[in-house]
Order: C-alpha cells, then sequence, then structure tokens
C-alpha cells in the first residue's frame, strides 16, 4: 500500500517512508491512497492481535510486514478495560493504564517500535520532534527513552500543563530535551511543523514528528476501539458501542472513525472539546476558522488549529455537509467541567480527569435529550495527573499509579525558550 498526501495525491510513499518524515514534503498529513476493505475480526483475540489483525493491509509490502505481530506486542503490553459507570448503559474506556498514564502511551510505544526497526545510526541520530499540550511528550519520552539512534525534542507551552504534566515532561534527560515555550501550544506545533518542512536543516539533523501527525501513532489507536467495540458486541449480544471521546487535535476520534470505517462494530461517535470552539463551531455550521488557544482546566485539548482535520476532510472527500451530518462536536466550559468533576464523585464515587470530564458532561447531554443505546466514554489520562484539579473538587487526596509515581520521584529539568524559530534551530544543531 502507498501514501499520499492530503494535499497533492500525486505523491506516494511507502508506510515506513511516511512513518519516519512525519510529514508530507508539502506539508500535508500522510494518508493511504485508499482505506483497505472492512476486516472481518472477531472478539477473543488479545488486544495486540486484534491491532495486528486489524493493521496487517497497511503494511502490506512494507519492511516492517513481517515485524507487525512483534510490534504490536511491544506496544500493547497494557490494558484498555471497558467498565461501567454507575449510570444504566453507560461506559468508561480506560485508556490511562501505560507508564505515563495517558491514552497516547499506545501510539507512542508502536511509533517508537517501529522507528527503532528502521533507523539505527548512532552516529547520525533521528530526532523526533513533538509539541505537546499535555501528555504527548511525556509518552514519546517514554517510549523513545534510551533508544539506539533516535532522540527526542520536547517542546511543550510554559505554565499551560499541570505540575505533574510538566514535571514528567522533563524528567527523563539522556536522549530528551525539554524545553518550556513562552508561548501557546500552537506556538509549539507551528515550530515542530517549519522544522520539519525545513529541508536545509534536515541536511545537517534528520527529523521526524510523533504528533498525531504521525501515521506511527494515529493507526495503532485504532486497535483499542476495534477490540473494545468486538468484545462488547460478544458480551451485549451484538450491540453496538457509541463512544464520545475528548478531543484536541483530533487523533483519538479520527483513529475511532476509521477504526469504525474498517467494521468495527461502533456506533454514533460524538466529540468532546473544551473552550477551544474551532470543531464545535464548523460541526454547528461555521466555517472552520483555527483560532489562538484558549488555556484550560482539560489543557491537553487546547488547540486551535486541530491538526488531523485535514485527514477528517480527506476521509469525507472535503464534503462538509456529509462531515457535519456525521458528527457532534459540543463544548465545554470549565465551570461545566469541574461541576461534573465534583457531582459525578458525590454521586456515584466516579473520579475523572478534566478531559474526560468534558466527554461524561457530553454524554449526560445525550442522554437528556433521549439518547439510547450503549455508550462508553474515552477516559484519556488518570485523574492523578491532574491532582491540583480534581482533588479540591472531591475532598481527598487522590492514589497515585505506581508507573507515574516512579516518574515524579525523579529530578526534572526544562530550558525555558521562545518562540523563536531560530532559537530552536540552534537547539537542534547543538550536538
Amino acid at each position: 500500500m502507498n501514501y499520499i498526501s492530503t494535499r497533492n495525491p500525486a505523491s506516494a510513499a511507502t508506510l515506513s517512508q511516511a512513518i519516519t518524515a512525519g510529514l508530507a514534503p508539502d506539508g500535508g498529513l500522510y494518508v493511504p491512497e485508499t482505506l483497505p476493505e472492512k476486516r472481518h475480526l472477531t472478539a477473543g483475540a488479545t488486544l495486540a492481535e486484534t491491532t495486528a489483525g486489524l493493521l496487517a493491509p497497511f503494511f502490506v509490502d512494507d519492511v516492517l510486514a513481517g515485524e507487525l505481530p512483534a510490534i504490536c506486542a511491544e506496544a500493547f503490553q497494557f490494558a484498555a478495560p471497558l467498565k461501567p459507570l454507575a449510570t444504566p448503559n453507560d461506559y468508561v474506556l480506560e485508556l490511562f493504564h501505560g507508564p505515563t498514564a495517558a491514552f497516547k502511551d499506545f501510539g507512542a510505544r508502536f511509533l517508537a517500535a517501529c522507528l527503532t526497526r528502521l533507523h539505527r545510526d548512532a552516529e547520525k541520530p533521528l530526532t523526533i520532534m513533538v509539541a505537546t499540550s499535555g501528555d504527548t511528550g511525556a509518552a514519546v519520552a517514554s517510549a523513545f527513552h534510551r533508544r539506539l539512534g533516535l532522540r527526542v525534542v520536547v517542546l511543550y507551552p510554559e505554565g499551560r500543563v499541570s505540575p505533574r504534566q510538566a514535571h514528567q515532561l522533563g524528567c527523563f534527560g539522556d536522549n530528551v530535551a525539554t524545553f518550556r515555550v513562552a508561548g501557546t501550544f500552537d506556538d509549539c506545533q507551528t515550530l515542530v511543523k517549519r522544522a520539519l518542512n525545513d529541508g536545509q536543516l534536515q541536511q545537517h539533523v534528520p527529523l521526524s514528528s510523533a504528533n498525531s501527525i504521525s501515521l506511527g501513532r494515529l493507526l495503532p489507536q485504532m486497535g483499542y476501539y476495534v477490540h473494545t467495540s468486538l468484545h462488547h458486541q460478544a458480551a451485549r449480544h451484538g450491540a453496538l458501542l457509541n463512544v464520545v471521546i475528548p478531543t484536541g487535535n483530533l487523533g483519538n476520534a479520527l483513529a475511532a472513525i476509521i477504526a469504525r470505517a474498517l467494521g468495527a462494530p461502533i456506533g454514533q461517535i460524538a466529540l468532546a472539546a473544551n473552550a477551544n470552539r474551532v470543531l464545535p463551531d464548523y460541526f454547528a455550521g461555521g466555517e472552520y476558522a483555527p483560532q489562538v488557544s484558549v488555556a484550560t482546566i482539560a489543557n491537553a485539548m487546547d488547540v486551535g488549529a486541530p491538526n488531523n482535520f485535514e485527514r477528517l476532510r480527506w476521509l469525507y472527500h472535503e464534503d462538509d455537509a456529509a462531515l457535519r451530518k456525521a458528527f457532534t462536536a459540543v463544548s465545554v466550559d470549565d465551570d461545566t467541567i469541574r461541576e461534573t468533576i465534583r457531582r459525578r464523585f458525590e454521586r456515584y464515587g466516579e473520579i475523572f480527569c478534566p478531559h474526560t470530564a468534558t466527554a461524561v458532561h457530553v454524554l449526560e447531554t445525550i442522554r437528556g435529550q433521549g439518547g439510547e443505546g450503549d455508550w462508553a466514554v474515552a477516559a484519556t489520562a488518570h485523574p492523578a495527573k491532574f491532582e491540583s484539579v480534581v482533588e479540591p473538587l472531591i475532598g481527598q487526596p487522590l492514589e497515585v499509579p505506581a508507573a507515574l509515581s516512579d516518574l515524579l520521584s525523579r529530578p526534572a529539568h526544562a530550558e525555558l525558550i521562545e518562540p523563536d524559530y531560530g532559537v530552536l534551530c540552534d537547539k537542534l544543531l547543538m550536538k
């Protein structure tokens, strides 16, 4: 299978080339020339086995094809359990049981397993660029830490991540360099995209991306949606699983959307956004108009220009009417997020991170409007990563997962830089 740019269908690359490059040469995002036929997968396999079976057509004739089962086994070493909520027919898909307590551990470990097999040049390492609004950077740093021939440069917006997220981002060292950017996440994302499109820079510093613009991040995230919906369908006598997904850059949501297109028994897909309204305004009928991002307590979703919107429009053949008909996106403000966290704990003893709480509120809204069927919210991060928000609302300390506790016990450092491309280039060129 070949992969093309969302901006130039005439371009073509192998999967390995697309994963290594991260971004297409014209600045577009890599997508398959055509989606594979629907897969006929069944419940009963492990998460790693289901993902390998799902992704096999994407790897046809690629140098990594024979390695796919081992890559999936390496990446999917922790569970993604679907648990019932207190309200009838409502569930939570817990995606935060990896080493950095966020859903991005799945895709980051998959990408690292791919690139480790593709690039082993210790003399001229491949630098993985990552802009993060909270969770991506730590997941990527953890996945690539101390891997031969690979280094990581993390950019995050100063003062716009939680204290524990900031500590995670700076606690690795070795082949991981972390920079606090005096700006927004969109500034960080712009710097990364500019570097990836700088041919002169790449002559000296080979670069790739680990944001959700990378196919190596996007493709594996389909696995847990397929695996979960198959098992749910088997357990619930054929019932489809509808999902509400917190979204910022649209990567996790797009994974569910493509999984459904490939035959996963997923019903409706609703998108939960915070006060950054670019997607809700678009799906409500407005123009797609990127904006300067707004800081919220659901900071990993503080995105004003969602990267994967290009891929979503490609999937729907640039048909805005069809796209708006297929999905809803709801904006949830900080006060409502706080109230949802407080109320669900008081009534049911349930504890959610701010991002998951946006999805819970959207699900409550759907139920209030008469929505039926089985629904799951995607829990994207462990609430203990946001103790400064959650603990005052529930009135008690949060238990910290062992893996997160280990990271928080390490010393951490991140250098402050201005959102200046020349400064970033100087940092990248330093040995």
